[in-house]
């Protein structure tokens, strides 16, 4: 199984179908939806192992546009 993290994104107010659109585009990102609520919007991301997870994370997720603030819930099992 690879290492995955579901993120819990919050954005400028009025980005969040943009933020979701350039998230679509990661690789490795998938099940992005724009959510109520808490948080803005929810994706998972994978990875091959948990520095490329990170690195992704880090590297190209974060730096999208309009995303202000992230949690990063990392899964450990799958059911």
């Amino acid at each position: 199984m690879k290492p995955g993290a579901y993120m819990l994104i919050n954005v400028a107010t009025g980005s969040e179908l943009q933020v979701a659109e350039d998230l679509r585009k990661i690789d490795g990102i998938s099940g992005v939806r724009v959510v109520t609520g808490l948080h803005d919007v929810i994706c998972y991301v994978e990875a091959e192992t948990i520095e490329a997870l990170k690195e992704e994370i880090i590297e190209q997720l974060r730096k999208v546009p309009g995303i202000q603030r992230t949690i990063t819930c990392i899964a450990l099992n799958t059911y």
